[in-house]
């Protein structure tokens, strides 16, 4: 079977933000609502390190709000990158002055790209959910950015199961905000043909990398290789980077 190598990259860029220590969520809380400091130096910086991808996921990317400048951060970064395509999701306000969206930058031309709100106790949150290619075989791309609760986790992940249920070549990458092995987690591999990872890659705090909680699974009918966390700017996160295996008939 004829396949494709992709290079894939989830990443919580946190607005371009800069936290650099647990002290910078007070010392420097003014630059995650104040249009302040070098995020577009920042973004700059991520838009290289996306360059070198063929799909982006984006978690906390600020879609034109006073912290950003007014600036929509996945029209910008798909511009630096030199990526053709691009789609963002909108999904929280933060006070009148922030926003926060997922984001998708793609080399390869989706066919659709669906934004669908995702249930919790606090509405705000969302997938982004792009597929390639046609009919059963299609390669799905799902990107998310989950709750800090449990409870609201289980049913996001749920919704989510729903979505991608009997698909060998999903992809759902994001800031999941838990490890493989909660239990949410392992209903979420009970009910698609996601798989876990062959190990943990920790990925936060960015500065001391010790939780893995960003995470890019995919199907049984896809193969993976070469993980790897890579620094985003001043992002609290690492990002998440793997080569990706696809079926050449997932793509067309």
């Amino acid at each position: 079977m004829e396949t494709r190598r992709l290079r894939l990259l989830s990443a919580n860029i946190q607005a371009g933000s800069s936290t650099r220590g647990y002290h910078d969520y007070v010392a420097r809380s003014w630059s995650h609502v104040l249009p302040a400091g070098n995020k577009r130096g920042s973004l700059d910086t991520i838009a290289q390190l996306a360059g070198e991808h063929d799909i982006v996921g984006l978690n906390e990317s600020d879609p034109g709000s006073l912290r950003s400048g007014f600036t929509n951060q996945t029209h910008y970064l798909a511009q630096r990158g030199g990526f053709d395509y691009w789609s963002h999701q909108p999904n929280r306000r933060v006070g009148g002055v922030a926003s926060s969206a997922n984001g998708l930058l793609s080399r390869l031309e989706p066919r659709e790209v669906i934004d669908h709100p995702l249930p919790g106790r606090i509405s705000g949150r969302g997938v982004l959910l792009a597929r390639y290619g046609e009919g059963d075989a299609a390669l799905l791309v799902a990107v998310a950015h989950l709750s800090l609760g449990a409870t609201s986790r289980a049913a996001q992940l749920g919704f989510i199961a729903e979505l991608l249920h009997d698909h060998p070549h999903a992809v759902l990458m994001g800031d999941f905000n838990c490890s493989i092995d909660r239990p949410e987690m392992q209903a979420l591999f009970r009910s698609t043909r996601l798989q876990p990872p062959e190990g943990d890659v920790p990925t936060f705090p960015s500065w001391r990398p010790q939780r893995a909680i960003d995470h890019i699974l995919v199907g049984d009918g896809l193969r993976t290789s070469n993980a790897r966390a890579l620094p985003a700017a001043q992002s609290d996160h690492l990002a998440l980077s793997i080569q990706l295996d696809v079926p050449d008939s997932a793509l067309r």
